[in-house]
């Protein structure tokens, strides 16, 4: 299992981080995507909300512009589940963000794994972007899509908010079964999750290579490229 990151000490480090990456990533006339789903249960609302701040970080890291596209998708309430179109600019989704609000519910991973499947079969996924907290559903049918996944090159890269033992260790397993990354932060860590949306679309738009350029001189991010590499 690849270890969890450590805290970034300075926001300046992210900033500089975030001009190293736009240089790092290859120009290209491809467009990559990215699906960018998150838990929109009650209990994240904070996270959400931290988000909304972040998301513009995946389009600065990506580079040149309208070089990513990027999809919400989010679950909540009583089954409900929800996508947006593919967006190339930071306020379409943050038009998408900001008209959500959280409600309670029971988790529905397995619908997020499913849509991005169908998703990648109507035009290629480069990375699936996963923000939770904990897991209720059963591990062994959400590792089998992972797998298949795999399978497919969709690589999905697992942020986990908090302690929840049974939620880290799926998200462990559907990391590793999908060929992606695992990584932890929690509410007071804005500026790692600043640094691993950046990451994901790095990614998304570079491949490894960009990113193991970027973690050469960024070891924070040597976990991420050393799970990548297994």
């Amino acid at each position: 299992m690849g270890k969890s990151l450590k805290p970034v000490s300075d926001s300046k480090e992210i900033d500089a981080f975030l001009n190293q990456a736009k240089e790092l990533v290859p120009s290209t006339s491809q467009t990559a995507r990215l699906l960018f789903a998150m838990d929109a249960t009650a209990s994240r609302s904070p996270t959400w909300d931290q988000a909304c701040g972040l998301h513009s970080e995946m389009f600065l890291a990506s580079g040149n512009d309208g070089a990513l596209q990027v999809q919400l998708c989010y679950y909540r309430g009583y089954r409900e589940f929800h996508y947006s179109d593919w967006v190339a600019k930071p306020e379409a989704l943050l038009k998408e963000m900001n008209g959500v609000s959280c409600l309670g519910g029971h988790t529905q991973i397995g619908r997020v794994l499913e849509h991005a499947l169908r998703e990648h079969r109507n035009h290629p996924i480069n990375v699936v972007v996963l923000i939770g907290d904990c897991c209720e559903e059963p591990l062994d049918p959400l590792c089998e899509l992972a797998g298949e996944m795999g399978l497919l090159g969709i690589p999905l890269f697992c942020f986990h908010e908090g302690d929840d033992p049974h939620g880290r260790l799926l998200f462990e397993q559907l990391a590793r079964l999908s060929g992606g990354v695992f990584a932890r932060f929690d509410l007071h860590s804005a500026e790692r999750l600043k640094q691993l949306l950046a990451a994901a679309a790095v990614y998304a738009t570079g491949g490894i290579a960009a990113l193991e350029n970027l973690a050469r001189n960024n070891r924070d991010l040597l976990a991420l490229t050393h799970q990548l590499e297994r």
